[in-house]
C-alpha cells in the first residue's frame, strides 16, 4: 500500500521574499524547499539580478532565473510608487515572514521597516539580510560577497604564498547569510510558536564572514602568540601531509589530521621511523615541516593513477578525495546516492540539474515541486486570489508600473 505523502515542515507559513542577488534568494529557497509559501516579490520587469550569468542558452540567468527561485511563486511590485507601498501593506497582513536585502536608509527598507510593519501585523517576523546590518558606523554601505570576503580577513591568507590575496570562488559569505537568515527565520518562528510575538532578524554578510573567520581561530591565534596566518594554499595549517597532490591522471587531496592516521600514513609510504622522529610529533610540529612531509607525499603518489591512491589510502582509512571536474561530481556515486542533483524541467530551457535538498528530514522531508516563476507569473493568483483584487484593477495597476 503506498504511503501518504508527508508533510512539509513550513507547509503552513507564508514568506514575502523580496531579496535579490545571492544571500537571501538562496536563503528564501531553502526555506520554500520545507513547505513555506515563499513569494519572490520583484519590480516590474525583473530585478537586476536576472542580468547576471551564467546564462542558459535562451538568455535566461540560471543562478538567479532558475535556481534560487525554485519552489517559490513570483509577482512584480513597485515599493517606490505609492499603491505598490500600499499593496505592500496589505500582503504583510496576511503573511508570517518578510525577507529582503535593502540596505539601511534606502526607500524600500523604510517601506519594509519591522517597526513599521508590526504595527500592521503584529505577529510579523521580519529579516532584513544586508551587508553590514542594521547599526554600526557602515549599516548604509552596499556589499557582495567579495567585499565581505576580503573586509574580513579571510581573503587574507587564502591563495598561495607570495601570491595576491584569493576570494573562494563559492561565494560561501552569500551562502552561509541565507542558510543563517533561514536558521534565523526558524528561531524567531519558534520563539512566536511559544510566546505569540513576531521579531527582526538581524543578519549581515559582515557578521558572517566574520564570525568563519574567527571560528578558525585566526583571532585568538594572533592575541595569544602575535602570530598573523598566512597564505598556506591548499596545504592545512595544523596538519601535514594534508594538501593537494599531483598523480598521473588528476590531483588528490590527502587529510593525514591525528596520530593514529600519520601512523598509518608512515608504514603506508614505508617510512616507519618517522613516526619516533623529533621533528614530528605533534600536529603542528608535522605541519612547521610540511615541506619535507610534501615531499615524501609527492614521491609515494606522482606514479599512481588517482584511482590506484584512492584504493590504497581508502584501504589503510586515511581520508582522500578526487579533486574532481563538475562534469565528474555529476556522475558521482555519491551524489546520485542522496539524490543532490535533481532533474527538473524549465520552460525553453529543457532538463536542468538543480541543487538538491541538502537537509534530510526523516518525516518531513524537503523536496523540488516547483520550478522557478517567470517575472510576475502569479501576481492573479496572489493579487486576484489572496487580496482579491478585480481583473480591472489588475490590469490597469500593470499598465501605471505598479505591478
Amino acid at each position: 500500500m503506498a504511503q501518504p505523502k508527508a508533510n512539509k515542515v513550513l507547509q503552513d507559513i507564508r514568506i514575502l521574499d523580496f531579496s535579490r542577488y545571492g544571500a537571501g534568494p538562496y536563503g528564501g529557497m531553502l526555506l520554500a524547499d520545507m513547505g513555506a509559501e515563499v513569494i519572490k516579490v520583484e519590480r516590474p520587469g525583473g530585478e537586476d539580478d536576472r542580468q547576471l550569468g551564467p546564462f542558459a542558452p535562451n538568455g535566461y540567468s540560471i543562478c538567479y532565473g532558475i535556481i534560487f527561485a525554485r519552489n517559490k511563486k513570483g509577482i512584480t511590485l513597485n515599493l517606490r510608487s505609492p499603491r505598490g507601498r500600499e499593496l505592500a501593506l496589505k500582503l504583510v497582513e496576511r503573511f508570517d515572514v518578510v525577507l529582503h536585502n535593502f540596505p539601511p536608509g534606502t526607500k524600500e527598507a523604510n517601506v519594509l521597516d519591522y517597526e513599521a510593519l508590526k504595527k500592521i501585523n503584529p505577529d510579523i517576523i521580519v529579516a532584513p539580510l544586508t551587508g553590514f546590518g542594521q547599526d554600526g558606523p557602515w549599516a548604509e554601505r552596499s556589499c557582495f560577497d567579495p567585499i565581505a570576503q576580503a573586509e574580513s580577513g579571510g581573503m587574507s591568507y587564502c591563495g598561495f604564498p607570495g601570491n595576491p590575496p584569493t576570494r573562494s570562488a563559492i561565494p560561501y559569505v552569500d551562502l552561509g547569510s541565507g542558510l543563517a537568515a533561514a536558521l534565523g527565520i526558524m528561531f524567531a518562528l519558534y520563539h512566536r510558536e511559544k510566546t505569540g510575538q513576531g521579531q527582526l532578524v538581524d543578519i549581515a554578510l559582515m557578521d558572517v564572514a566574520v564570525s568563519f573567520m574567527a571560528a578558525m581561530a585566526t583571532p585568538v591565534e594572533y592575541e595569544l602568540t602575535g602570530q598573523v596566518r598566512p597564505q598556506q594554499g591548499n596545504q592545512s595549517f595544523y596538519a601535514s601531509p594534508s594538501n593537494t597532490f599531483k598523480a598521473k591522471d588528476g590531483w588528490v587531496f590527502i587529510a593525514t589530521v591525528g596520530e593514529a592516521l600519520w601512523r598509518r600514513w608512515c608504514q603506508l609510504v614505508d617510512r616507519p621511523e618517522l613516526v619516533d622522529d623529533p621533528r614530528f610529533q605533534s600536529n603542528m610540529s608535522r605541519y612547521q615541516h610540511y615541506q619535507y612531509l610534501n615531499s615524501i607525499a609527492e614521491e609515494w603518489i606522482k606514479d599512481k593513477t588517482v584511482a590506484e591512491v584512492m584504493q590504497i589510502l581508502d584501504k589503510a582509512r586515511i581520508p582522500c578525495g578526487r579533486v574532481n571536474s563538475v562534469v565528474e561530481v555529476m556522475e558521482h556515486p555519491q551524489v546520485k546516492a542522496r539524490q543532490m542533483l535533481v532533474e527538473v524541467d524549465f520552460p525553453e530551457v529543457g532538463q536542468v540539474p538543480l541543487p538538491g535538498i541538502p537537509i534530510k528530514l526523516s518525516l518531513t522531508p524537503g523536496g523540488i515541486e516547483r520550478r522557478a516563476p517567470m517575472i510576475g507569473e502569479h501576481n492573479q493568483e496572489i493579487y486576484g486570489g489572496l487580496l482579491g483584487l478585480p481583473a480591472d484593477d489588475l490590469t490597469r495597476l500593470e499598465k501605471e508600473g505598479v505591478i
